[in-house]
């Protein structure tokens, strides 16, 4: 007889199919398969295949890329398509310091930074010491007696450098660099004709076969080198053979240098100090300038260091990587090449035609990138990514792009909880706050085309202790608008989510107080609609110093789109708004149309208050089981004219 099909393969099951077949076998009708010494056997039969079972099918999962576990075999079957995976990345920082050298005579016309270490950090982080360093010899030109070293990037960890000399006797022989931890960022190859040579040709890394930085095509001539990872998170290097490439001849000596870097530990310095070695040549000797060097100033804090690329992310992006073959048509490619070829701090990114403005700017693609440190890109950031897009982009398509936008989502919750459940108040208060911040804090909201999903937050709160029976939540939007202080300017504001018009008598979007020119009193925002319900007129008011009631101090200032989601001012001289971040801005809230928010094209979407009351369920808590007491909350906002 034959053995049943099973897919199953556990060890009882492979077990009890052995047992299955041999008492359907006259020549054991009458073992005994749980005391014999035959249940020893089926034992050691049903290891063996469960093991050998086991091995298959790790095997066959191995040799997929969605399915392989093993780093190694993921980045190999990358390696298929021409996938790197990311090296590790060195924190970097942006310093300045200078030289004077003034009392030297006659004074150098230049000053030479050397490579290596260049400022240190101290026992900064619990008393862990960094060192910031620079891949190759930086040269400024000395002026009044001034070497000014303006904006030098900074990359943490220390310089090591390898050397191999090709040898055309072994047809096996590797270069492989031996650390782990390399920025690949920071390498940098050189070949010496031989060892004695004192000259050597810098070549350049190249991720494919067909052109170079410059567009020409790559030939036999091209100094070049290829990179792969090969086991362990080591790298290996590969050179041409005079059709791609220009081979390596017997006796060549390559020198690669590289910064082996502590990855993210070393994010967040703000405080540097002088570590590194100056010099200038004269009479071709080389002097040492040790006096006369200011303190370092930066001005943003060290960052951008990561780990090596993750298995998860190699998977996911290796063929979508693929797929863009190395150029920049849809918005897809830009979102796809930007976080992995370009910019690898790229924590979400949206990108979208100009077609898809009101107006439409033809010939354009706008893109919005959050990076993983802060709230925006550094300007030359901006620069270098867009003249690294021009390797990939079609000829005619210019790149654009914008600062961060948030669209903050604001809630007051109203919670009822059972008293026989929990102590008191302040204590499910609390387990609430614990849960909507994880939630807030999660990829579901913090990235581009994220949406909150009301009935997923009721079910948060609903569901952070056993007492809480019930909530009632309110949902408003929020933009800042960045305003330009005594200038006139015209302002505007997507939400990219259609208005609530909970009034036709108007007030249904909220501001912020700020002050215009010639008006002696703080202003807030206002609408009225139209008759139709889908645009209305924008205006101004103050509140009456007895009353509080609004007074209206200009009626037409603007347009509202309730549609669209959009408020536009007309030209206006702001002179003061709320500050926050050391910057002065208006805050515009409204009511969504749907309590569910997205989060389109360039707006990135953030929890960014929630307000929780929590109140006794007197029906549940046994205080007044009829509900003649009951306490009712609105599932209206709370009316308010300002914020």
């Amino acid at each position: 007889m034959t053995l049943k099909n099973f897919t199953n393969l556990d060890f009882d099951q492979i077990k009890q199919t052995l047992k299955d077949y041999l008492k359907n076998n006259s020549n054991f009708t009458d073992y005994d398969f749980e005391g014999s010494n035959l249940s020893t056997i089926i034992d050691v039969l049903a290891y063996n295949t469960y093991i050998t079972s086991y091995n298959a099918n790790m095997i066959s999962n191995e040799v997929f890329i969605d399915s392989a576990t093993l780093r190694e075999n993921v980045v190999a079957l990358a390696r298929n398509i021409g996938y790197v995976p990311r090296s590790k990345k060195s924190s970097r920082a942006s310093i300045t310091f200078f030289a004077d050298i003034g009392s030297i005579s006659p004074t150098p016309a230049s000053l030479i930074l050397k490579k290596g270490p260049v400022a240190s950090t101290g026992n900064q982080f619990g008393g862990q010491s960094f060192v910031f360093s620079i891949p190759e010899d930086k040269s400024v030109p000395v002026i009044d007696g001034l070497a000014i070293f303006e904006d030098l990037e900074v990359y943490e960890g220390t310089l090591l450098e390898q050397t191999f000399t090709y040898s055309s006797r072994n047809p096996f022989q590797k270069f492989i660099l031996p650390n782990t931890g390399i920025d690949l960022d920071t390498l940098v190859v050189k070949v010496k004709p031989s060892a004695s040579s004192t000259v050597s040709v810098k070549y350049q890394r190249h991720d494919n076969l067909f052109d170079n930085d410059s567009g020409q095509v790559i030939n036999g001539n091209s100094n070049i080198f290829f990179l792969q990872e090969v086991e362990s998170e080591r790298y290996e290097l590969i050179f041409g053979d005079d059709i791609f490439g220009k081979a390596l001849q017997d006796g060549n000596v390559i020198e690669a240098s590289y910064i082996l870097t502590s990855g993210e530990d070393a994010n967040g310095i703000n405080s540097f100090s002088y570590s590194g070695r100056l010099t200038y040549v004269r009479n071709s000797v080389e002097i040492s300038v040790t006096d006369g060097i200011s303190l370092i100033t930066n001005q943003l804090p060290s960052s951008g260091g990561e780990v090596i690329e993750s298995v998860d992310s190699i998977r996911k992006y290796a063929p979508q990587i693929y797929a863009t073959q190395n150029r920049a048509l849809s918005a897809n490619d830009y979102e796809i090449l930007i976080p992995n070829k370009i910019y690898p701090e790229t924590e979400s990114i949206s990108v979208f035609g100009g077609e898809d403005l009101v107006p439409p700017q033809f010939g354009k693609v706008f893109i919005s990138i959050k990076p993983r440190n802060g709230d925006f890109v550094p300007n030359v950031i901006k620069q270098n990514i867009k003249r690294d897009l021009k390797k990939y982009a079609v000829a005619g398509i210019v790149p654009e792009i914008l600062d961060l936008k948030y669209l903050f989502v604001e809630t007051i919750s109203n919670v009822y909880y059972n008293t026989n459940l929990a102590p008191n108040s302040a204590f499910v208060s609390s387990k609430i706050q614990r849960d909507v911040t994880k939630y807030a804090e999660s990829s579901e909201l913090n990235r581009y085309g994220s949406r909150f999903k009301y009935s997923k937050f009721q079910k948060v709160v609903d569901q952070s202790h056993e007492s809480i029976t019930s909530n009632i939540t309110t949902v408003e939007m929020r933009r800042d608008l960045r305003l330009a202080i005594s200038e006139v300017a015209e302002y505007a504001i997507d939400f990219g989510n259609k208005f609530h018009i909970k009034s036709m008598n108007g007030f249904n979007i909220r501001s912020s107080a700020f002050q215009v020119l010639n008006v002696n009193t703080n202003v807030y925002l206002f609408d009225t609609p139209r008759s139709d319900g889908k645009t209305g007129q924008i205006g101004l008011f103050s509140l009456d110093s007895g009353t509080s009631n609004p007074v209206i101090v200009r009626r037409n200032i603007g347009v509202i789109n309730y549609e669209k989601g959009r408020v536009t001012l007309d030209p206006i001289n702001i002179v003061s708004g709320k500050t926050k971040d050391n910057v002065e801005i208006l805050e515009i809230s409204a009511t969504p149309e749907s309590n569910d928010v997205i989060g389109l094209q360039d707006l990135y979407l953030q929890l960014d208050s929630s307000i929780v009351n929590v109140i006794v369920d007197e029906i549940s808590s046994g205080i007044d089981p009829s509900g003649s007491n009951y306490t009712v909350s609105t599932s209206y906002s709370n009316g308010n004219i300002i914020r």
